[in-house]
């Protein structure tokens, strides 16, 4: 239900003992779970031709991870996966992952897991149940295989923050469920979306914001409101150039949609890259 030593001994260090294995259950303050693992301008391709619940980078019970400058595809499952909330404080950035789930529906891209609370010092070196924040930054993620979300915050997750992205098609730009809290979505362009965000309730002092993007939208529902602290500035297209009534907190402008080459430019400011002339 958690523990977090399932075996006596680690095979990569022979005749040294886990001492507390494996009654440690939530405590993951014994230094004997991975933290700043690097996986950086790495390409993976064409996994799952045996495990179908596999992606091309998958982390459980360690954090401070670095997943920098990759490129991931033809998977079946999510591209990167989160699978509980131990410690936090990763990074993932500047990574291209498309096609993933070729095999299942849900989550796209980029999946994470929670719900479990762990004890770690990742935060504030000392011992707490809150994990640092992960943040997901400038990356370009497609989600083009049964389309669900390019970030999929599952099952209770919490504490991320999802900024300067390139993020192309799905259901919804932001995602929070199950008791999902402290999530922010922010400065990202996301386009040919069918709706900018679906979140749950959360309680005070632990709220989720999503301000300050670029949405394309294939209909005119924004999806869930948010007070206007917590959504704001935000920029909206539809193909008719407006979005339905009853939202008056959905946080900004809208527009009609604008051309692939606008949308296109638009990624390359927020990636770093000079802007191009479409030529059809």
């Amino acid at each position: 239900w958690g523990y977090t030593n399932e075996t006596s001994s680690d095979p990569g260090r022979p005749g040294i003992p886990l001492a507390n294995a494996p009654q440690a259950g939530v405590d993951g303050t014994d230094g004997e779970h991975p933290l700043l693992t690097t996986v950086q301008n790495c390409l993976a391709r064409e996994i799952g031709l045996y495990e179908k619940q596999s992606s091309f980078f998958v982390q459980a019970k360690s954090a401070e991870s670095r997943i920098l400058s990759n490129v991931f595809f033809n998977g079946p499952r999510a591209g990167i996966n989160m699978n509980d909330g131990f410690g936090g404080g990763d990074e993932i950035a500047y990574n291209l992952v498309f096609s993933t789930c070729r095999e299942s529906g849900d989550h796209g891209p980029f999946n994470s897991w929670d719900r479990q609370p762990f004890l770690t010092t990742v935060r504030t070196g000392e011992p707490s149940m809150i994990m640092q924040v992960r943040a997901i930054h400038h990356n370009f993620f497609i989600d083009n295989y049964s389309p669900q979300e390019d970030v999929d915050n599952d099952d209770g997750s919490c504490y991320y923050v999802t900024h300067d992205n390139f993020l192309v098609y799905g259901g919804q730009a932001m995602k929070n469920d199950f008791g999902g809290h402290d999530n922010h979505h922010y400065d990202n362009v996301d386009a040919y979306v069918d709706r900018a965000l679906g979140v749950c309730d959360t309680i005070a002092g632990h709220e989720d914001y999503f301000f300050g993007n670029y949405v394309v939208m294939r209909g005119e529902t924004v999806g869930t409101c948010l007070p206007e602290r917590q959504m704001y500035r935000n920029r909206y297209f539809t193909p008719s150039g407006k979005v339905q009534e009853g939202c008056h907190g959905y946080g900004g402008e809208v527009s009609k949609t604008p051309s692939d080459a606008e949308i296109l430019n638009q990624a390359k400011k927020k990636l770093g890259m000079p802007e191009i002339s479409l030529v059809v």
